[in-house]
């Protein structure tokens, strides 16, 4: 399994090439999804893993906005992309698994085909749980492995061209490790055969 210096490596190497690589996925819905996803965020914000910054112009307007990613030329092409957007945006060049934000700071997380390429899924998403507010909301849009029989079995073994590539999984069980994570209350809505997928998840802790 790749590490996140290997992952944060590969994402600094291809930063440039990111938005071509990705262009196929529009054709599939991901560019309606995701303005869906981020549409959907209230009060203060923090969206993990913003890659080049195309989530950013659909914000609400009144939104206080936090981008993190960790790799550091993604980062800077999100904030050359988005120089003269009307939104209060802080960039920051964080690690979603070792976060330095304050206990209970953030109303809103939100994520997209980002929990693919996090090395620790788990620890990841037991960061964000910290850094969520009691009651807060976490929204991914995220693929996953299939439940298919044949299918995700072939996603199992076809799993270490794009890591190897990208640094991203395709076989990866978010649910399963939202769970891990300690969130009980999680929702979830299919958007492509049972791969592509909303996941929306209340964040119930005790203060």
């Amino acid at each position: 399994m790749a590490n996140t210096k290997q992952i944060k490596k590969r994402y600094d190497r291809i930063a440039k090439y990111f938005d071509s690589l990705e262009r196929p996925m529009g054709t599939r819905g991901f560019a309606k999804w995701r303005k869906e996803l981020v549409q959907q965020a209230t009060g203060k914000t923090l969206e993990v893993g913003v890659g080049t910054g195309k989530n950013i112009p659909h914000y609400p307007d009144n939104v206080n906005l936090t981008v993190i990613d960790f790799s550091k030329n993604m980062l800077e092409k999100a904030k050359l992309k988005n120089t003269n957007t009307s939104h209060n945006i802080t960039f920051l060049e964080m690690d979603v698994q070792n976060m330095a934000f304050e206990d209970n700071t953030f109303d809103t997380v939100i994520t997209s085909c980002v929990f693919c390429s996090v090395p620790n899924p788990v620890k990841g998403l037991k960061e964000i749980k910290r850094v969520l507010k009691p009651d807060g909301k976490l929204i991914m849009l995220e693929h996953v492995r299939s439940n298919g029989k044949v299918l995700g079995k072939l996603m199992d073994w076809f799993n270490f061209i794009p890591l190897n590539i990208m640094g991203a999984n395709i076989n990866r069980r978010t649910k399963q490790n939202l769970t891990k994570a300690g969130f009980n209350d999680v929702n979830v809505t299919e958007l492509w055969k049972d791969i592509v997928k909303y996941f929306y998840v209340k964040n119930e802790k005790l203060i």
